[in-house]
């Protein structure tokens, strides 16, 4: 057989017919209901003209404070193919009543044009990171035919707009939804429409506007809501508010795909042995077959991940040998895990960069890490952890131990709500100076990010040292990793 006939011979499939364009003007006028100015076709969407590339379209949003109509000319400027607005411009463009309403409307019909799978991630930590590596698997096994959410796109302006994102000829999809109250994943989950929709855990963030855990548990859980008949629930058994999420996903028809240690769980967690360079080997029961898989990211809440992962590759008919290559391989996001070797005097030190978010839960998760980490001496900067309400001083005070237990050398405190824990070292310390949690760090309170790069400078960072950076975002921390990071290699 010569090249040509085989080529004939290429196996068709049905997404063959579908253009390769992301939108047209008139697909685009159909699903919003606007009017096109001329023909045309986009690569892309954007709301942001600072982000803008050659070939997208430019969703000019209005809020409150902001008219995206402003930066139509920076957006032409910078490559925009067309504008999606609600007034006659100068540039190819759809008219629109409203382009808030207009981009909803695009990515309910990106959602409906696609044969893909889709999973939606929710959870009160760890969802980024699963996010990424169940995209990570399916793009492996699809052959780059998967498509998800990038960032932290989990709201109501980010899924649509990652929806709208969505190549026709994509096979798979994963999507992130987040929320502060009540309501809101309820809204998001029925725009994605997931095959499966997976919860990571379960933990007190957000507790300032949900009052109790038990909320939180139901805020996560409308998830399930917005799942397609026949649909599949990934929810971790270990959870205290297992059988809180199991009935919530039952109501709603869905079918239970469990993951832990726990004897029930259907993605069961039999061995965890920690690997030198930080990861896991890890051995998990399903049925029953067994996975054998390494984890390159380090710690008990990745052992924890993958496991959720690897339910949710296995719920979307997806590749279980791709997934642990995925895992195997898989470094660290920026300001959620992700680590930097600097050169400082005498050598090298490591800086873990989490400055991107914490609550209770992903506190101690990462601070069990760092007591993990070989290291000369330890290093915490740690930033006030928000909407915490009325249990911010306990949650905060609460850190001593965990901080105590991974023996850190020195704690840089940042944040007003900081002093909570500043005073529970004190009264420790009060008690003979050691007290039952063990040896309190040496420690220092500070305001902001900016005095926390200094009392790291006049700490003095050797090699050998391992530096923690963790704190809600608002905190600022990210301005210590580019102060220390100046020097990674």
């Amino acid at each position: 057989m010569n090249a040509v006939s085989a080529l004939r011979q290429w196996p068709t499939t049905p997404l063959d017919s579908v253009p390769l364009a992301l939108w047209s003007a008139s697909d685009i006028a159909a699903a919003t209901g606007g009017r096109a100015s001329a023909d045309f076709e986009v690569a892309g969407v954007e709301t942001d003209s600072r982000y803008i590339r050659n070939g997208d379209l430019f969703v000019a949003l209005k809020g409150e404070t902001m008219d995206g109509h402003r930066f139509l000319e920076q957006a032409f400027a910078a490559g925009a193919a067309a504008a999606l607005v609600d007034r006659e411009v100068l540039w190819p463009h759809i008219l629109v009543e409203d382009t808030s309403e207009a981009l909803e409307a695009l990515a309910a019909a990106a959602r409906e044009r696609t044969r893909a799978k889709f999973v939606g991630v929710t959870g009160s930590v760890g969802k980024t990171g699963v996010k990424e590596a169940i995209f990570a698997a399916l793009e492996r096994s699809s052959r780059g035919a998967a498509h998800r959410s990038i960032k932290s796109y989990n709201n109501h302006v980010g899924v649509p707009l990652s929806l709208a994102r969505m190549p026709a000829r994509s096979k798979f999809a994963v999507f992130e939804m987040g929320m502060n109250h009540a309501g809101e994943i309820s809204e998001l989950t029925r725009f994605v429409k997931p095959d499966v929709a997976v919860i990571t855990t379960i933990a007190p963030a957000h507790i300032e506007n949900l009052g109790s855990m038990e909320a939180i548990a139901a805020a996560k859980a409308e998830i399930f809501e917005g799942v397609k008949p026949g649909g599949v629930a990934v929810i971790p058994a270990d959870s205290p508010h297992f059988a809180q999420l199991r009935d919530a996903a039952k109501a709603q028809h869905c079918h239970i795909l469990s993951f832990g240690r726990s004897e029930h769980a259907d993605m069961r967690l039999l061995d965890a042995i920690p690997q030198a360079s930080g990861g896991s080997l890890m051995t998990a029961q399903c049925g029953s077959g067994r996975l054998v898989f390494s984890v390159a990211e380090p710690g008990e809440h990745w052992v924890m991940n993958a496991l959720a992962v690897m339910a949710a590759v296995l719920a979307v008919g997806g590749d279980l040998a791709s997934a642990g290559l995925a895992l195997a391989e898989m470094g660290g996001l920026a300001g959620r895990g992700a680590r930097h070797r600097i050169a400082v005097l005498g050598g090298k030190a490591l800086v873990i960069d989490e400055s991107y978010n914490a609550n209770p839960a992903s506190m101690r998760a990462t601070l069990a890490q760092l007591g993990q980490t070989p290291a000369a001496r330890r290093i915490a900067v740690l930033g006030s952890m928000k909407e915490l309400g009325d249990f911010s001083d306990r949650f905060h005070a609460g850190l001593a131990e965990p901080i105590c237990d991974a023996k850190v050398d020195y704690a840089v405190l940042v944040g007003e709500e900081m002093h909570a824990l500043v005073g529970e070292f004190h009264r420790i310390l009060g008690k003979a100076g050691q007290g039952a949690l063990g040896k309190v760090p040496t420690f220092a309170h500070c305001r902001d990010a900016g005095e926390a790069a200094g009392l790291l400078a006049d700490y003095g960072i050797v090699g050998g040292d391992a530096i923690l950076v963790k704190g809600s975002n608002s905190v600022g921390l990210g301005k210590v990793i580019s102060e220390l990071t100046r020097r990674d290699d």
